[in-house]
């Protein structure tokens, strides 16, 4: 893990700390954002150096902000930044993690690695974390984690197997983590986005035809008809997450895709199959 240097001097923080993984950009930022607006001393975590300094210095105008370099795929990585933030500024009250990729195309065209980078970081980075911080929140009979899931966690979604595979895993962990910590103080929250207006298509990864898949992927993530806007959807979590729910589903159509799917899931595998074909 890089530390930034401006930060080796942190004092204790007289303020309830919340470490962001991910929170660099998109979502993730404004999720960050909203901790920092509410109060807390934000500590902004993702792999790029470089988006990092960027966030920390547009966050810091607005409070407390600590900027460092972590790699969630790394166990070791994430036990340093926990242990740091701990011994540093104070206990970790929230922990939230946004990390993720996001790669298009259809299913004959994706190799095994991709599930892997996929994997790596939705499921085994929640985890990573969690595992990690948990310990000591378990200790002090406190504490708020969140994972943010999404929709394709619940509804797997045509051309996006790597990403609906690790969802579906980041989803089966947080909710059994909830029950899990039933009564100690201590709750994670699901978080359920559907398509959110972040720009997050400009980051994706396109396979097969990469044209095609851009084609219709750019467009449901940025039209108002199919899309949140995801600075509505950052208090949504965080009002979610500091109550202690066990899950909040974000959009009307990721709402109406869940219970679709709970009521007629063979008619939905179909549909998605048959949505996968017109793509």
């Amino acid at each position: 893990m890089t530390q930034h240097p401006k930060d080796l001097d942190d004092q204790p923080s007289d303020k309830p700390v919340a470490v962001v993984l991910g929170a660099s950009r998109g979502l993730g930022f404004l999720v960050a954002r909203e901790l920092v607006d509410r109060g807390h001393h934000v500590v902004v975590a993702a792999r790029d150096a470089s988006e990092v300094d960027q966030a920390v210095a547009d966050l810091s105008r607005r409070g407390d902000v600590t900027g460092e370099t972590c790699d969630v795929r790394d166990r070791h990585d994430v036990g340093e930044l926990v242990g740091r933030v701990e011994h540093t500024l104070g206990p970790i009250e929230v922990l939230v993690t946004v990390a993720g990729i996001i790669q298009a195309a259809p299913a004959e065209s994706l190799v095994l690695h991709e599930f892997e980078d996929a994997i790596d970081t939705m499921a085994w980075g929640p985890i990573n974390a969690a595992m990690t911080v948990l310990p000591h929140m378990r200790r002090r009979g406190r504490g708020r984690i969140g994972t943010v899931t999404s929709i394709g966690g619940m509804v797997s979604p045509p051309h996006l197997l790597p990403y609906a595979t690790a969802k579906f895993a980041a989803v089966g962990f947080t909710d059994g983590l909830a029950a899990a910590l039933s009564g100690t103080g201590v709750t994670a929250t699901t978080i359920v986005p559907g398509l959110m207006r972040t720009g997050g298509h400009e980051h994706a990864r396109f396979g097969g035809d990469a044209t095609a898949e851009y084609s219709w992927f750019a467009p449901a993530a940025s039209l108002p008809l199919l899309s949140v806007d995801a600075g509505r959807a950052a208090r949504r979590i965080v009002d979610a997450l500091l109550a202690g729910r066990p899950m909040v589903v974000l959009t009307p159509l990721a709402w109406l895709g869940i219970r679709v799917r709970g009521l007629a899931p063979g008619t939905t595998t179909r549909a998605m199959g048959l949505a996968g074909r017109l793509l």
